[in-house]
């Protein structure tokens, strides 16, 4: 590992995470470290502040966004999210120790923890993915090794994009990495979500991490969530004079809360009284007649989805894709109704975007606040803006942030 000396008479340890804030690194760097330049340069340069030296390289994994198929990932279904431009850096030193030390430029407070002292119901806040990362590592065989940790993220946390997942995927390939210990995808995955299932709590499926690992620019991955098997599927909508717009509420929510498990589990109860061995083996058939109440609509939803994410995939290969508006619209619909996990400002949110001209509307992601998406003619995507923030006006919520996204590559070391 490259080192280099810190200078004289200054301790490593005395630039602490409270001054990386005071300093700026959310807006602002004072240039790279060892020559890096963008987002690299952040993480670096913050790393170097924090322990004296520079770090023995920078991940980065980007968030995000599922163009169709909600809730259908636990439930064996299929799925079709997007890798986009929106990513979490990562900054990597080996240390001598054991100890874990990790430090964010958007999220007080310096984490400082032994590995072996991490444990399911042990870890609170945000450092919880990447020392869970590092748990599931370690417990699947890999010598993971002392860590100083530096995030800097543009991913909204808490709002539907899997900020959560990018650490935990970049985490995940710098120790592999750095200490040469092969591991290939699937399994890289699969680690990453048992971090997130036992350490943070969120009994989230495959999705996203599958989705930060295999993502490439210009292009959606189609998941199967039972196989993993995974193709990637053209997408790009400047080619249609199109864009993809993410409409972030501001409603933060936690995969960890009450609702999303509940759904989980309402889930599991519908696929036991149809007798299979989760919701993608049911039928529409099955559900209309075998099931009733919330049982009935959850699995209506799983199935007509599952149905969805596949005619889109079909449209997507055949180069059509403003024809898949519609499907986009039955998704929201499917979700509030039948799954019952959108909310009042991503019901707003979609219908200003239709109204002002979107192709199509949907939340996307676990739902209870989060991220709404709008499939937007590109002559249109101010208009749209302006009419989803004055609409949120108008009911007395706080305004969304508009911005547009772009499918990118999946998670990679940059320097």
């Amino acid at each position: 590992m490259r080192r280099t000396v810190p200078r004289r008479g200054r301790n490593r340890t005395l630039i602490s995470e409270r001054r990386l804030h005071q300093r700026g690194y959310r807006q602002h760097h004072n240039g790279g470290v060892s020559g890096r330049s963008g987002r690299d340069a952040v993480a670096a340069s913050a790393f170097h502040d924090l322990t004296g030296r520079s770090p023995a390289g920078v991940w980065v994994a980007p968030g995000r966004l599922n163009l169709i198929g909600d809730h259908t990932d636990y439930n064996d279904g299929l799925v079709l999210p997007v890798a986009i431009d929106r990513s979490a850096a990562l900054a990597v030193g080996l240390r001598h120790d054991q100890m874990i030390r990790c430090v964010s430029l958007q999220v007080s407070g310096e984490h400082r923890t032994r590995l072996t002292e991490v444990a399911p119901g042990g870890v609170a806040g945000w450092a919880g993915c990447l020392l869970g990362t590092l748990w599931a590592l370690r417990a699947a065989g890999v010598a993971v090794p002392g860590l100083d940790l530096v995030v800097d993220s543009d991913i909204p946390i808490g709002g539907g994009l899997s900020s959560s997942a990018a650490l935990e995927v970049a985490t995940a390939i710098a120790v592999t990495e750095l200490t040469g210990q092969g591991i290939d995808l699937v399994d890289l995955a699969r680690c990453c979500q048992k971090g997130e299932n036992a350490i943070v709590g969120a009994p989230t499926g495959i999705m996203d991490q599958v989705a930060v690992l295999a993502g490439r620019r210009g292009h959606a991955v189609f998941l199967d969530c039972r196989t993993l098997a995974h193709e990637l599927v053209t997408l790009e909508p400047e080619r249609a004079s199109l864009a993809l717009l993410v409409l972030d509420t501001a409603v933060r929510h936690d995969n960890s809360t009450p609702g999303y498990r509940a759904r989980r589990q309402e889930s599991s109860r519908a696929a036991a009284a149809l007798g299979v061995d989760s919701l993608r083996d049911a039928t529409r058939t099955a559900v209309d007649t075998r099931l009733e109440g919330d049982l009935q609509r959850r699995a209506r939803h799983v199935v007509s989805e599952n149905d969805r994410v596949a005619q889109t995939v079909e449209l997507l290969r055949g180069g059509r894709l403003a024809d898949i508006g519609r499907l986009l619209d039955q998704s929201h619909t499917s979700l509030r109704d039948d799954y019952d996990v959108s909310c009042a400002e991503l019901d707003l949110a979609v219908q200003a975007a239709r109204d002002a001209g979107a192709v199509g509307a949907r939340m996307t992601g676990a739902g209870f606040g989060g991220c709404a998406i709008a499939l937007t003619p590109i002559d249109r995507t101010e208009a749209v803006a302006v009419a989803v923030g004055a609409a949120f006006a108008a009911a007395g919520h706080p305004a969304p942030t508009v911005f547009s996204a772009a499918p990118a590559d999946g998670a990679r070391r940059l320097s």
